[in-house]
């Protein structure tokens, strides 16, 4: 009966078990020398954009479509130059982020599933120039987490997302650029 019963609970903590892939790769396109650029006085601590929107995009997604995919097909075919991804919900049958790994490192560390469903509790980020940063935190029955948006994450039930599309005359191009110093 012993056995019986520490077998069934191995069972039952495998069925909960999450197969997750945790490996750092590198991260696009700055060089070491250009991560620890120093800090000059010719770039402000912070300075402000402003800008209107043009109009707000709703995007549906169906079951099985790839999120960032999608997003990045839909950009182009709503021809979205520069906008703020303002929210999302749904839910994920696979994901796959990346988030930064430690401060000047060029490599970032990427998780990916590919069996647990998930919650998308949140979106938010730019499309830059036509080009697509996107963060999102998910939650799964245990707890709660996310990261910058990669390929493969995959739609469960349905998910949708809103876009904010500035009219003309935003530059963005410099939002992002981590050696913008």
């Amino acid at each position: 009966m012993r056995n019986v019963i520490l077998a069934l609970g191995v069972l039952a903590f495998l069925s909960v078990a999450t197969v997750r892939t945790t490996y750092a790769g590198a991260a696009p396109p700055t060089a070491p020398a250009e991560d620890s650029k120093p800090v000059t006085n010719a770039v402000p601590d912070v300075y402000a954009l402003s800008g209107q929107f043009d109009r707000i995009v709703v995007l549906r997604f169906k079951y099985q479509a790839d999120l960032l995919d999608g997003l990045e097909r839909m950009v182009k075919e709503q021809k979205i130059r520069n906008g703020v991804i303002l929210a999302a919900v749904g839910s994920v049958r696979t994901w796959h982020y990346h988030t930064i790994s430690k401060p000047g490192s060029s490599s970032d560390v990427y998780e990916k599933n590919p069996e647990v469903p998930a919650d998308i509790l949140s979106m938010n980020g730019y499309v830059i120039d036509g080009r697509i940063h996107a963060h999102f935190t998910m939650a799964d029955m245990h707890k709660a987490f996310g990261g910058h948006l990669e390929s493969g994450t995959t739609v469960h039930s349905y998910a949708a997302v809103t876009i904010g599309v500035f009219k003309d005359g935003i530059d963005l191009n410099r939002l992002d650029d981590k050696t913008y110093r």
